[in-house]
């Protein structure tokens, strides 16, 4: 499997898997709401799900009973399901899971293998974590990959983080090391607001997304949502002064390390997006409909 292939706009039709999983990796289910988004705009099918015997602990991730569709009561286990969106360029495939409480070799190597079988080059994967960052600028994002064909053709580096990790880095790192292009996105949520949900940071996520592989989603009311997720916090940072002092020194300190991000590459991105938008709209091919932006 060649690193030679690149994502994104440079890429000829291929098949992608993003993945995301709930629990350590997931910050204000920013993450996996981004994956539901996807899911819901690209009208995925169920292909898979992945046996949770072989990876939950039922007393830490307990099923749920209630009525199913046809009013019988029904228990709901908690499971990995994978599912696939055919885009007009590009086949994805959406894994949504939790964490496995064990056997994590054993089940990056499933996936992985399912990858194989659906000829998917690309695995990217979905975090999200808490931050000191302010409510008030645009959520900060990361990517990183191990391959190296990929960080001179996306503009992103290798990881240097060391210490625990999630299940999200250890499906990166086994992705890699099976000669699959690998990419990891992340982002920051303020520490301060860690409640689901977190539309402001799904929103960054799914931008990001759209770029990468060249495909538009539909983003429908999320930044609607967003908007209004960002003057609640202000209300509340309104109604206490010591958070208010807070989020201004994370304000300064914010505006005071980033560098101006009108740059022609940031313009040329954000009308590329556009232009996706507006082609994939409602009678041209792609579900859903248009956002405003």
């Amino acid at each position: 499997m060649s690193t030679e292939q690149p994502v994104g706009r440079h890429a000829a039709r291929q098949t992608v898997m993003i993945a995301a999983f709930e629990g350590w990796n997931d910050a204000g289910s920013a993450a996996t709401d981004a994956l539901e988004h996807l899911s819901e705009v690209w009208e995925a099918s169920l292909l898979r799900e992945l046996d949770p015997e072989d990876y939950h602990d039922f007393q830490v991730n307990r099923p749920m009973i209630g009525p199913g569709p046809d009013g019988r009561r029904i228990i709901a286990w908690p499971t990995t399901t994978i599912s696939i969106a055919d885009l007009p360029d590009r086949r994805v495939l959406l894994v949504h899971g939790i964490e496995p409480s064990f056997r994590w070799k054993a089940y990056c190597r499933e996936l992985l293998d399912l990858a194989e079988e659906e000829d998917v080059r690309t695995v990217v994967t979905l975090g999200a974590l808490l931050a000191d960052v302010p409510h008030t600028r645009p959520i900060p994002m990361s990517a990183t990959t191990e391959s190296d064909g990929l960080q001179a053709v996306l503009d992103v580096e290798s990881s240097t983080y060391e210490g625990p990790t999630g299940i999200v880095g250890v499906l990166q790192h086994e992705a890699a090391a099976r000669d699959f292009q690998s990419v990891s996105l992340w982002a920051a949520v303020p520490h301060y607001v860690a409640n689901p949900p977190s539309p402001k940071a799904t929103l960054a996520i799914l931008t990001r997304i759209e770029e990468l592989v060249a495909a538009a989603v539909p983003l429908g009311e999320l930044p609607e949502d967003a908007e209004a997720w960002q003057h609640g916090v202000d209300e509340l940072a309104g109604e206490d002064s010591e958070i208010a002092e807070y989020v201004a020194q994370l304000e300064e300190a914010k505006d005071t390390a980033d560098l101006p991000e009108a740059s022609g590459d940031a313009i040329a991105r954000e009308f590329e997006r556009y232009l996706r938008r507006r082609d994939h709209g409602p009678g041209r091919g792609a579900p859903g409909s248009p956002d405003k932006g």
